[in-house]
């Protein structure tokens, strides 16, 4: 497989080249590109006629990292994507789609280098600006968690919590994320948050963001200011499986009007 050298880490990758339009997909905080396909989150299985570029962010899946909370935060983890496409897209605008810490990363390359990204599709974004405080405070209490009782203990702590609606049937699964460190990944992502309001404004890009309901992790509000702040959004929110069920098709329309 694949691998791309980064400052404190190599990133597993894979590229599907079929022609056509580039495409990169990323994923969640904790997750990865099989546990992502796990969840349903995997649109790019509905894709064809692309050259389709997936990793796992640096400290997930198959990618390695190093227990420096900084190498997570989502800034630097936008770092890594930019890097990705100047090697594997030279030049070329490319299509973006992520969830959560997927999305942010997106959102923050995006403001960085605008003329990389033809488009987005960013999924259930998380927690931000004014909600983010509370958020990145269960973020240190799991790391600590886990640095005294260790990540089953975590894994139990979550068990049993309410479930996104739109979720409902999905299988339990773990992090995907060496034990090690997943208190350093979880530590960045407290430390994170999207970009300010007027530079998620000069994203002049065609988007479109798939929200679902009751997740506080992921709430509602995110995507609604998201919506209002970007000059070409359009807001498609789910509320149980079959909606989801028809995410890969909405990224498959997205990719071909920005061809």
């Amino acid at each position: 497989m694949p691998t791309f050298e980064v400052t404190g880490a190599e990133l597993a990758v894979a590229l599907s080249d079929e022609g056509g339009h580039p495409v990169v997909q990323l994923h969640g905080l904790t997750s990865s590109r099989a546990r992502d396909r796990v969840l349903n989150l995997d649109l790019g299985r509905g894709l064809s006629g692309t050259r389709l570029l997936r990793y796992d962010a640096r400290g997930h899946g198959r990618s390695t990292g190093r227990k420096v909370a900084e190498d997570y935060v989502w800034s630097n983890l936008a770092d890594d994507l930019l890097r990705l496409l100047d090697h594997w897209f030279p030049g070329e605008q490319v299509h973006g789609v992520g969830p959560s810490m997927g999305a942010a990363t997106l959102l923050h390359a995006t403001a960085r280098e605008p003329g990389r990204f033809v488009g987005l599709t960013l999924m259930v974004p998380p927690t931000a600006w004014e909600t983010r405080a509370a958020q990145a405070q269960n973020y240190r209490d799991d790391a600590a968690l886990v640095e005294t009782e260790g990540v089953d203990a975590l894994v139990a702590a979550h068990r049993g919590g309410t479930r996104p609606p739109a979720t409902a049937g999905a299988p339990e699964t773990v992090p995907d994320v060496a034990d090690a460190l997943l208190p350093s990944l979880l530590r960045g992502a407290a430390m994170s948050d999207l970009p300010a309001h007027e530079a998620i404004e000069r994203i002049d890009v065609p988007t479109t963001i798939l929200a679902w309901i009751e997740d506080p992790g992921h709430p509602l509000a995110t995507a609604q200011t998201l919506a209002a702040l970007l000059p070409h959004a359009t807001l498609s929110v789910a509320s149980d499986p079959v909606d989801v069920d028809t995410w890969p098709q909405v990224l498959k329309h997205d990719v071909a009007r920005t061809r």
